[in-house]
Formats: structure tokens, sequence, C-alpha cells
């Protein structure tokens, strides 16, 4: 389909995720390190004068009152808007995965529609909007690949090198808060400096949700080891069951499980649609 703004939302990979400490109020203290990459979504908008949002589903269903929904609506209240839109979408980001499907989708939401009603909201208006959805919708308004701490609100851009990793989603999703409120998950990393990071940059660290989730969901560890037999290192993406490595050569991918969705993805150094709204703030940090 052909509409006015057809416009792609891209998933996230974690390079790393420490868990630091937790705050009085249950929030966890983190680290990590979100990542670009061109397996995306599209989204679809069209006008509407009589200020309804309504959606279509193109390809997977979705629940009824998704992020997409839930960003559109946020962004009309917040803006007092007479118009309204039809979205469709092309949802390929699978659910449950740790790669920030819902909260790209929310980003991009929010971006369209402020060009769609042409309300010239600034980026970090939309920001402010975008934090209520979720914690991940403000890294992908900020469009850049970012060195995250703090409850994941803290952001610093950070410039990563181009590369491709081999991202492998098992059937089985994670719920997030199954794995945060865990006994055993790991919460006393120490704290690291983006320094440490940059010398090591695909190899730094690891990801202190992985050993929870790997006993929640046996399809990471699958996932895991059907990498190491192609002879890769895998780690785990964000709270999710999907796993990643780097890709340094070619394989053979046929034969592969067919209880995986497996894609071949390129990092992104910036977001699409970065630029769709104005920033107050126009520095960039990078090492």
């Amino acid at each position: 389909m052909k509409s006015l703004y057809d416009i792609s939302a891209p998933a996230k990979l974690n390079l790393f995720l420490h868990i630091t400490g937790r705050r009085s109020d249950g929030y966890h203290l983190l680290q990590s390190v979100f990542m670009l990459i061109d397996w995306c979504d599209t989204l679809h908008f069209d006008l509407r004068v009589d200020g309804q949002i309504s959606r279509e589903d193109l390809c997977t269903p979705l629940p009824v009152d998704d992020l997409i929904v839930r960003a559109a609506r946020a962004l009309k209240t917040a803006s007092n808007s007479p118009l309204g839109a039809h979205i469709g979408i092309e949802k390929r980001i699978p659910a449950q995965a740790g790669m920030g499907g819902g909260s790209s989708d929310a980003a991009s939401t929010l971006l369209a529609l402020n060009r769609l009603w042409k309300l010239d909201y600034s980026l970090e208006k939309l920001t402010h909007i975008g934090l209520q959805l979720g914690a991940d919708v403000p890294f992908f308004l900020g469009g850049r690949n970012a060195w995250v701490e703090g409850i994941g609100d803290k952001m610093t851009p950070v410039i990563l090198p181009q590369s491709r990793f081999l991202v492998v989603k098992p059937n089985d999703g994670l719920d997030t808060s199954l794995i945060f409120s865990d006994p055993g998950l790991k919460r006393d990393s120490e704290t690291a400096i983006i320094a440490g990071f940059a010398a090591d940059t695909f190899g730094f660290g690891r990801n202190d949700l992985q050993g929870v989730a790997q006993r929640l969901c046996p399809g990471v560890t699958q996932a895991l080891k059907w990498l190491e037999l192609h002879g890769l290192n895998g780690r785990m993406t964000g709270s999710g069951s999907a796993v990643f490595a780097q890709m340094l050569r070619h394989i053979d991918l046929h034969g592969a499980p067919s209880a995986f969705q497996i894609r071949l993805c390129n990092s992104l150094d910036t977001h699409p649609l970065l630029g769709w709204a104005s920033s107050e703030r126009l520095s960039v940090d990078s090492f």
C-alpha cells in the first residue's frame, strides 16, 4: 500500500546489559549500549479529518490497544489536535524478543503524526510523551546509537563500527517482568565506563539477564547452541528471547530449525527518521 507517509521503525540490539543495582522503588539500574539494526516494521500513515484514530494490521495481528494506537492517542491528547489518522502496520519485528519493536513503533508514530498534523513539536516534547509509553521509546526518538544508564533514562549518543549480525528469535517469547522479579537475577555488576566498552565493542561484557532467561525459556539456550555450532559467540539481547552474534564470515543457513526466526541484519548509524523533529539540544557526544 502507498500512503502519505510510509516509514520504517527499526529494531535494536543490546550489545551488553549489566544490572548494577536496584532502587528503593523497585526499578533496576542498568548499563547497556543500544544499537539500531535494519530489521524493521513498516508503518503507513494517512490523514483523517474526522479526528479518529484507526489501525489496519497488514500481516501479523496486534493487540487492540497496542503501543502504536496508544502513542497516537497520547499525542492527540497532548496537542488537542482535531485531526486523526489511519495507520497501516506491516509488523515484522517479533514480539517479546528484547528488540524494542513496540517502542520503536511508538516512536515512529509520534514522529510521523507530529508531521502529519503539523504540530512542530520539539524532540524534547515528543520524548516527554514517549517516556510515558515505555522506557525505550526515547532512545528510538533520539535516533542515534547510545550508551544507556540509570533506569534506561540516561543516554549518551555513541558512534559504533558498522557490522553485520545474525539474529535468532526462538518461537517462545519472554515476559520482562518475570526476569526482573526473579530472585536469581544478578543485580550487582560493577559500573563500567565507555572507554572500557570502546576497547572491545562487540565482545564487551555480557547480558546479566541471560542466565535467568535460559532457565525460563529453553528456546534461548537452543538458539545459543545453534549459533555455537556455527562457530558464533552469541548472547541475548535485552530482556526478550532473541539472541545475536556478530557475523565475520559467511555461514550456510540452510537446514536451520524451523522453530527459529533467523535474519542477517546490518547495523544502522542513525534512525531513518532522524531529524523529523527539531531539537533544542544539538550537541552529540561520541567516542
